[in-house]
């Protein structure tokens, strides 16, 4: 009888080394993933703050508006897909939004000048100035409000 009792103590002490094994790989596991996580927050954030651009001047010629949109932060942006052109006008109701591409209405591209691009050729640096078009469907109104949102989410906007 003393020797089935030992077999099931040494059963009993690895099982809860086994589980003791599983749980602790697991907790690791996770703090390493949330750690990992909370390290790409803190990025974007300091991104965020680090980002910021100006709209220098908007003009509605034809069916488009021409924007000039400069870089007055400190990092690069390079995302153009994930920016939108926002504009609001008093005969539309709501803000119109105007995706990126290179042709079709109601979308917005930029012309292929950036203004001293030197450094990243095709991306906005800091300090760097890019002329962008918003296309109509119809013609462009003389009075609006329009906004550029980088993907990160800083935005800019004026009103003509």
């Amino acid at each position: 009888m003393a020797v089935a009792e030992i077999i099931g103590s040494a059963v009993g002490a690895m099982l809860l080394i086994v589980v003791a094994y599983l749980l602790i790989g697991n907790v690791l596991s996770t703090a390493e993933i949330v750690s990992s996580a909370q390290k790409d927050l803190t990025l974007s954030a300091e991104m965020r703050l680090q980002t910021d651009i100006q709209i220098v001047s908007a003009v509605p010629v034809g069916s488009t508006i021409n924007l000039t949109i400069k870089n007055t932060g400190n990092q690069i942006i390079t995302d153009f897909p994930h920016m939108n052109v926002f504009v609001y006008t008093t005969s539309t109701p709501g803000y119109q939004i105007f995706n990126y591409s290179t042709s079709g209405t109601a979308t917005w591209s930029w012309t292929g000048s950036i203004i001293d691009d030197y450094v990243h050729p095709g991306e906005l640096d800091p300090g760097e100035t890019m002329y962008v078009n918003a296309y109509f469907p119809d013609s462009a109104p003389n009075n609006f409000d329009v906004g550029i949102c980088t993907n990160n989410g800083v935005y800019a906007s004026t009103i003509v």
